[in-house]
């Protein structure tokens, strides 16, 4: 008896919730599964589906049996697709996602590099500044700003990020530096938020309510205003690298930060994973981590 082949064969008939669905999916005979069913149920001395001739539905233990029988098939898929892929090169499409300035800034650079050296893979990028679902939505890649909750996903940390407070060098000389948080009540600042007309920023040792001078619904718009002289505004240094070093922003109370927050990249793959997406991570990783805006 073939118990990997019936594994199979309920599998498809649970997830199908039919025999002739499963029999298609799986192309073969409608009575072969009828007799892969029948001899599984045998052998295991339960009844895992209720069937009628209308409708076919699983038995607690069938539904608790399918869910144990799920992992153990994916893991053979993985472990194929390892040994096929060993040395194939990547190829097929790769989708992205990451919060919307990391997206454009850090993570663009790495994918045009990536689909220059692979050019048989494809890639999506979904840059948005929300939690994505990668089993929901099919993404094969993430990277994750802040603490992770738990969940069956691998996760790569690849270094951390700080929170600073920047304003032009024009707006400091013009209207002094805070010594601390407090004295921001006492500046104009720029907020990047699209819910409410206040904002809460935290520190190390306080935490301030703030109403804005200006509010933009992106950092980058944020990130223009500071340039401009219009007041103080905060952004995770990746994001104002590049106009720190070349000192169109100053970091003001760089005492009073919060603690780092730290990058990871997830992904919903085995070890056993896709060459690509494999690939792709240990490209990145490696991109991040020698990047000036991650710490």
């Amino acid at each position: 008896m073939d118990q990997f082949h019936l594994m199979q064969v309920f599998v498809a008939v649970g997830e199908q919730r039919s025999f002739a669905a499963a029999a298609r999916l799986l192309d073969i005979s409608p009575a072969a599964v009828t007799r892969a069913i029948s001899a599984l149920e045998s052998h295991l001395g339960v009844q895992l589906l209720e069937r009628s001739t209308r409708h076919l539905r699983l038995t607690e233990t069938g539904q608790s049996h399918l869910e144990n029988c799920r992992p153990i098939l994916e893991n053979v898929r993985q472990a194929n697709e390892a040994v096929a892929n060993a040395n194939a090169e990547p190829s097929g499409n790769l989708s992205v996602t990451a919060p919307t300035m990391f997206g454009k800034s850090l993570v663009m650079p790495c994918v045009f590099a990536f689909m220059a050296t692979y050019p048989k893979v494809d890639v999506s990028a979904f840059f948005k500044d929300r939690l994505v679902n990668l089993l929901d939505e099919g993404i094969d890649v993430a990277v994750r700003i802040g603490d992770l909750p738990d969940s069956g996903m691998k996760a790569l940390r690849v270094g951390s990020t700080r929170k600073v407070l920047c304003a032009s060098p024009d707006y400091l000389a013009h209207h002094g530096t805070p010594r601390d948080p407090y004295e921001l009540r006492n500046h104009a600042v720029i907020a990047s938020s699209n819910v409410s007309p206040r904002v809460d920023w935290k520190f190390d040792s306080a935490d301030i309510r703030l109403k804005p001078r200006f509010i933009a619904t992106s950092n980058d718009v944020a990130a223009m205003a500071a340039e401009a002289g219009i007041g103080i505004a905060r952004f995770h240094y990746y994001q104002v690298v590049d106009k720190v070093e070349s000192g169109r922003l100053k970091i003001i109370l760089a005492d009073f930060e919060e603690p780092d927050r730290p990058i990871h990249i997830v992904h919903r793959e085995s070890q056993l994973g896709s060459t690509k997406v494999r690939s792709f991570i240990d490209m990145l990783a490696n991109h991040l981590r020698h990047h000036p805006g991650v710490t």
